[in-house]
């Protein structure tokens, strides 16, 4: 029987999630399946992935053909990756210690590059807020300018003509001490 490592789709319309399963390849996607292995949830950045990392190491060493998403989700937790350093100790390129180095030097590498990404993202978040933060506090001085602006000028108008009989009396006084 030919199998396939593959999605079976879960979630509702616009949310997908994924269960990463084992199926005979002439059963439908979401039908019936031999092994589930993990899920895959792509909503979430970076993409959450749950595997049983030595089920899907067994099925693709028993022959197991995965799709291309699988695939891809495979190479990511590094089960192809296993999959050839143990095809190397079976031809006797290297012993089964310097596979597991290679594996755990390469698994080091990849969990410092995921924590770089959320790492990055929690930054660019960060920034994104401050400098709303910052555009909402520009724009809540431009209001408050603007405001005054417009409050200024019917101040203005209002001690103007309070002022403007103070000089005419003023003057009136001047021309009268000068006809005098």
């Amino acid at each position: 029987m030919a199998t396939k490592i593959r999605l079976q789709r879960f979630g509702k319309k616009g949310k997908p999630f994924y269960h990463v399963v084992v199926a005979d390849s002439r059963a439908p996607r979401d039908g019936k399946f031999i092994e589930r292995l993990g899920s895959y949830n792509p909503n979430t950045n970076p993409a959450t992935i749950d595997l049983n990392f030595d089920k899907a190491l067994d099925w693709l060493t028993k022959g197991a053909q995965p799709t291309d998403t699988a695939r891809a989700i495979l190479s990511y937790k590094g089960v192809l990756y296993k999959k050839h350093l143990l095809g190397g100790v079976k031809k006797g390129a290297f012993d089964e210690a310097t596979a597991d180095a290679r594996f755990q030097e390469w698994l080091a590498g990849k969990d410092a590059k995921i924590e770089g990404k959320k790492d990055n993202l929690s930054k660019s978040k960060e920034e994104v807020r401050k400098a709303a933060l910052a555009a909402e506090a520009k724009k809540k001085e431009e209001r408050a300018a603007a405001l005054a602006a417009k409050n200024a000028p019917e101040e203005a108008a209002e001690e103007a003509p309070a002022e403007a009989p103070e000089e005419e009396a003023a003057s009136g006084n001047e021309e009268t001490t000068s006809a005098e």
